[in-house]
């Protein structure tokens, strides 16, 4: 563990040795020099830090000249030799030292003789006292497989087979190394753009992709050297080919497309908070510590939410919450925004704790749309308040799983200091930078700018749909706040030719209706959950999840309104109408579900599977 640890730091602090030697660390240039020399200590602490800059610029004038390339000792060597070389890779560096010495300045050589000295004293007296292995272990043994393994990486794989010297053709003298780049990339910290390092010697190594992304036709123009990551060469146009075929697929590796929770409808389970964490001053968020034998039951996509059921002072109570985390986060969290005078929320702003074990129902509800890694495609969603914690489990699972695809969130606030997530959304900005949009709406902060300040509304979203939100530019659109909010935003986008299968709509509560029996007859309603299955008589006016209730049957339900679609169910025979629906999509109302709390029966007979 120790050779591994010290290995892996020591071939990070080659990145700092590298950028500090071009003076891309800092624009001051005692900045760079002090990168330099102190993690010059740790890569090799032979040769001072300007003797290193020295022969490594020397690298760059002359790359792939057998005489003059200090590199070329590894990039050049036979391959039965390579192992070896690539070990001993500073060799080469002492030795061209010493050649050109004469041409060095005296404090220079004076502080590499120092260094030699230093560290030969330090083996001496390590094999003197008895602590030589202790030496070894901690720095000789890992320093050696770093060398290795950067001499492989930073020389090897860019020059090696290329003829051209810098000197002839600077955009064949090493190449860049395409392909399964969401490992490769971060495994060789951008150095599989070395193409553009040798161009650009002064951009810092976290700029190369971008700079290749922003110049890429202009290199290809110029014939630049190209290999994939199984080192078979590509000519320019047999590289755009390829990308054609194959670039989509290099950023979806690491991700895959969520599953569903396995339960086969929502069921509850006790499940410990792992943290709970003040977002702002009403608001916190919840994570839980799923155990291992529930994860697939706890299995989500985004835009689905949790119920929370609870026992606060003997009185039982039972909430629902979107989970506001991505799907490829690994982690199960919910947003809880106080409510004055709310049991739960007041509960977990000021008494809920990390190891307090709530009751859990496995995911439910179908806010979010399927993720596609090749899709490339535009989402624009509109929250307000607690209404981002939906979104914000579409939006970065979204982004993470569709490298192409563009988004654009409006989130309507009081102010700053009232923004849920308004931190981890100007981190995702910075992360996304060319792909997600975060437009604030601000209704009482006199210092936003004046054309965001107010509410989100109808009014203001018909401006946007003329300016820079043309309604058939975007591909799905995602509204949760208000009931107010989100229907009239609804009815502007239906008005401009929105499709309902591309709206999508979440309400945390549904409308407010006075109960009404007249016109409804009593029916036989039969219910399957389970796997079980259970004949009720279903009084006049009573809803099919009332009457299952009524009877003891352990039917899933949370919001009662409509608006969370956990008593979703479908119907297997007869028919129901329902009082109002904010929950199911065109697909499920195609496919025959209804939400059970809201669905009174038309017919003598109903047969509802919840386990469907």
């Amino acid at each position: 563990m120790t050779v591994a640890v010290s290995a892996a730091a020591i071939f990070v602090l080659f990145t700092v040795l590298h950028d500090a030697s071009h003076y891309s660390i800092s624009t001051h240039r005692w900045v760079n020099v002090a990168f330099g020399r102190v993690a010059m200590l740790f890569v090799s602490p032979l040769i001072s830090f300007k003797s290193f800059a020295f022969i490594h610029i020397e690298h760059h004038r002359n790359t792939n000249d057998d005489e003059n390339d200090p590199d070329h000792f590894v990039s050049g060597a036979p391959t039965w030799q390579v192992p070896v070389r690539f070990a001993l890779m500073d060799v080469p560096y002492l030795a061209f030292l010493v050649r050109n010495l004469g041409r060095r300045p005296r404090a220079e050589v004076l502080e590499t003789a120092f260094l030699i000295t230093a560290s030969a004293a330090v083996i001496v007296g390590c094999s003197v006292s008895g602590h030589l292995w202790t030496l070894a272990v901690v720095y000789l043994i890992p320093e050696r497989v770093a060398m290795f393994v950067l001499a492989w990486w930073f020389d090897w794989l860019p020059h090696h087979d290329l003829e051209d010297t810098q000197q002839e053709n600077r955009y064949r003298a090493t190449r860049n190394r395409v392909g399964a780049e969401w490992i490769l990339t971060p495994l060789l910290l951008s150095q599989n753009y070395h193409l553009v390092h040798h161009l650009h010697p002064s951009i810092p190594f976290h700029r190369y992709v971008a700079a290749w992304r922003r110049n890429e036709e202009a290199y290809l123009e110029r014939d630049a050297a190209i290999g994939t990551v199984f080192g078979q060469q590509l000519d320019p146009q047999e590289y755009r080919e390829w990308k054609r075929l194959n670039g989509r697929l290099a950023p979806i590796l690491p991700i895959r497309a969520p599953r569903r929770s396995s339960a086969s409808h929502p069921v509850f389970h006790r499940v410990p908070v792992a943290s709970v964490e003040r977002l702002t001053g009403d608001s916190v968020l919840v994570r839980f510590a799923v155990p291992d034998q529930l994860r697939d039951q706890f299995a989500f996509q985004a835009g689905q939410h949790l119920t929370v059921r609870t026992d606060l002072g003997g009185e039982g109570v039972r909430r629902s919450y979107s989970i506001c985390s991505s799907v490829a986060s690994g982690e199960l969290a919910i947003g809880v925004k106080h409510i004055p005078g709310g049991a739960f929320s007041s509960f977990a702003m000021g008494q809920l704790r990390a190891g307090d074990v709530l009751e859990l129902m496995t995911p439910a509800g179908s806010f979010g749309t399927p993720v596609d890694p090749l899709a490339a495609k535009t989402y624009v969603a509109i929250a307000a308040g607690s209404g981002i914690t939906p979104i914000l489990s579409v939006l970065t699972t979204t982004l993470e799983v569709e490298a192409e695809s563009r988004f654009t969130l409006i989130y309507g606030n009081r102010d700053a200091g009232s923004t849920m997530f308004g931190e981890q959304l100007a981190d995702l900005e910075t992360l996304y930078a060319d792909r997600l949009r975060v437009i604030h709406v601000r209704s009482r902060d006199p210092r936003h700018p004046a054309p965001l300040r107010g509410r989100v509304d109808g009014a203001r979203l018909a401006a946007w749909l003329t300016t820079d939100l043309a309604a058939a530019a975007v591909d799905e659109w995602f509204l949760c706040g208000p009931v107010e909010m989100v229907t009239d935003l609804r009815d502007v986008l239906l008005d401009h030719g929105v499709s309902t299968e591309r709206l999508h709509v979440e309400l945390f509560h549904g409308y407010d209706r006075p109960r009404v029996t007249d016109g409804y007859r009593p029916a036989n309603v039969t219910v399957r959950l389970s796997g079980q299955q259970r004949e009720l008589a279903l009084d006049a006016g009573d809803t099919v999840l009332e009457s299952a209730l009524k009877a003891g049957v352990e039917a899933p339900y949370a919001c009662l309104g409509g608006a969370c679609g956990t008593c979703r169910a479908k119907v297997l025979q007869g028919s129901v109408e329902m009082d109002q629906d904010f929950a199911l999509s065109p697909s499920d109302l195609a496919g025959g579900y209804v939400l059970t709390c809201q669905s009174h029966p038309t017919s003598s007979s109903v047969v509802v599977d919840y386990d469907a």
